[in-house]
Formats: C-alpha cells, sequence, structure tokens
C-alpha cells in the first residue's frame, strides 16, 4: 500500500528567524525546521551518531557503497559528482575511488555546515586524482552551483546518500527528484538511499541510543537558539523523545517540555509550553520497495538499478536522465 504523508520542506532558504518562529508559534504541534538540527557542534555529534551500534543506517550505505561502486561505471562515466547532504564525505568516498581509476574526477560536496565541508576537504587530501570544490548551500541551490563546472559533454552523477531523501514527505520528496532531474541532462545519474520499514523497536533504538548521542543531538537545538535567537532555554527543563508514528510510517524526533514554563526568545515572541508538550524537531519516513519505485516514476527518470542491504534494510537506486 503506497504511503500518504503531510507535508514537511527540509530544503529551506535561509532566513532571519521569521519562518523558524512561525513553528513555534503555531496553534496544535509546534516544531523547528529540521536542518536547524546542524550547526557545527549538530554536525558533529551526527557524524557521531552514525558510529554508534544502534544506527545501521551508515554501516548499510557504505556496505552497499563497497559492494556495488564499481558496477556504477556499467551506467555511465561521470566527470563531475556532486553529493547533496555530504556531511564529512565519507560516505562518497568509495564511489569516487572507483570513478578516479578511469579518469580524473572533480567532486562537489554540498552542505549547510561549513565545518563539514571542511573536514570533507581534508578528507580527499591523499586523493590527487579527485579536485574537491565545497558548496555551501541547500541541496537545490548548491546543485545549480555545482553543475556549473560541468565541462562540455560531461557527465554527471548527483549522490543523495544517508537516506536524506525520508527527511521529505513522500509528495515532496517526488517533486525534489523532479526539480533535480530538470537541472540534469540526458544520460546523467542519480543515486540516493531509503531506509526501509523496519522493526519499530529497531527503528525507535536508532534515533534512541543508550549513550544519549541523539539527544544530544537534539537538545543541541535549543542551545542554538539561545545563541543565535537570544533565547533562554534551560536545557535541563527539556527532554528528548522518539515516536514510530505508523499511520504515516515516520519517525518523529521531539523535545518535550518537563515542566510547564514561558521562554522568551529575543524581543519577538514569547514560547509558552505545558508540561508534557513537545517541539517537533525531525521527521524521517521509511519506505517500502514499491514506493521508492513510484517516486522515481513520478519524478520522470529511468530506474537502471537497485541495491538493498538486508542486514538493516535500507535501499540504494540508481536512476538515470533519459
Amino acid at each position: 500500500m503506497s504511503m500518504q504523508y503531510s507535508a514537511w520542506i527540509p530544503d529551506p532558504k535561509p532566513d532571519d528567524g521569521g519562518n523558524l518562529l512561525d513553528g513555534l508559534r503555531q496553534h496544535g504541534q509546534k516544531e523547528l525546521p529540521a536542518h536547524y538540527l546542524y550547526d557545527a557542534l549538530g554536525s558533529a555529534l551526527f557524524e557521531a551518531i552514525t558510529m554508534l551500534p544502534e544506527y545501521g543506517l551508515a554501516r548499510a550505505d557504505l556496505r552497499l557503497i563497497a559492494s556495488h561502486a564499481a558496477e556504477i561505471r556499467e551506467y555511465g562515466r561521470p566527470s563531475l559528482v556532486v553529493e547533496l547532504g555530504s556531511g564529512g564525505g565519507g560516505k562518497a568516498k568509495g564511489i569516487l575511488d572507483v570513478l578516479a581509476h578511469q579518469h580524473p574526477i572533480r567532486y562537489c560536496p554540498v552542505d549547510v555546515s561549513p565545518e563539514a565541508l571542511r573536514q570533507c576537504r581534508l578528507a580527499f587530501l591523499d586523493m590527487p586524482r579527485i579536485e574537491v570544490r565545497p558548496v555551501a548551500a541547500p541541496y537545490r541551490e548548491g546543485l545549480r552551483s555545482a553543475l556549473q563546472w560541468r565541462g562540455e559533454r560531461e557527465s554527471a552523477l548527483v549522490l543523495f546518500l544517508g537516506s536524506s531523501i525520508g527527511n521529505f514527505a513522500p509528495h515532496e520528496a517526488a517533486e525534489f527528484l523532479l526539480r533535480i532531474r530538470e537541472q540534469l541532462n540526458r544520460g546523467d545519474l542519480l543515486l540516493f538511499s531509503a531506509d526501509l520499514e523496519k522493526d519499530e523497536a529497531r527503528m525507535i533504538a536508532a534515533y534512541d541510543d543508550a549513550l544519549g548521542v541523539t539527544a544530544a543531538f537534539n537538545l543541541n537545538v535549543l542551545v542554538r537558539l539561545n545563541r543565535e535567537m537570544s533565547a533562554t532555554f534551560d536545557i535541563a527543563l527539556f527532554e528528548h523523545v522518539v515516536r514510530y508514528d505508523a499511520e504515516f510510517h515516520r519517525i518523529e524526533m521531539h523535545l518535550r517540555s518537563r515542566v510547564d514554563q514561558v521562554v522568551p526568545i529575543g524581543d519577538r515572541t514569547l514560547l509558552t509550553l505545558r508540561k508534557g508538550e513537545t517541539i517537533l524537531s525531525e521527521r524521517s519516513y521509511k519506505f517500502k520497495l514499491p514506493d521508492i519505485r513510484r517516486l522515481c516514476e513520478i519524478a520522470g527518470f529511468h530506474l537502471e538499478t537497485q541495491w538493498i542491504d538486508w542486514e538493516w534494510p535500507l535501499a540504494q537506486t540508481l536512476l538515470r536522465v533519459v
């Protein structure tokens, strides 16, 4: 059965805090933009999360890359590789190493975190056949900038790994893929990963680890609000909460107020929270294989091949512009 979800847009334009405050002021469920989790500390904490025993997604991505990266050469010879949401570049390195054996590669990591891009540049210093050109920008804006470095008659490969597609509601994921396709040329490739639905307890644990690293990652968004928006959140008065919404097939991360409280945010607003009320900080949708194929069809790509890791159910799908 196909999934149907409410809207969630994780690729916003930079703003002055207005959109952020709108989400906190709204009636009903208060929420923050998911991208706001990724300041310098948030990005570092997320890198730590990917190494936790409970978070198998990152290892599944890397296993599939190790097993199948060489097969990408059967579908094209890209000279430009653009990775959306690159982090430190660890996921792409196995793919780039294989492609660079054919010819030199220009690699454009796109990320909103300057620190992640700095780490990404350092990660490839020992690979002279790979020229790294970081782009600090949201996904679509960064892709437009990176594609300007495509040479005449050169093909491109876009990477969207880490199941970041799950931060979109399905209809918006399809629209996002469509916007990517519209920027690409015939023959260009897109490889993206999508976390598959699995046992609920296993999914919950991946977002609520025993060491509390994900809790720190989530709570850090309040630290960022204190620093950048002159807010006065007392971190001790909040707790990290993870839920699975079975109807909408999504993990939700929340920050739950331990007490009734009123939090000034600069001179722009007063945030009133009841004890037990939450701020939604991230949604992460989980997929079934037919839903992934449907997304690709709607976006107008041709599905070339799909690789699946069954140890931590996750799919990597290679698409071509035709």
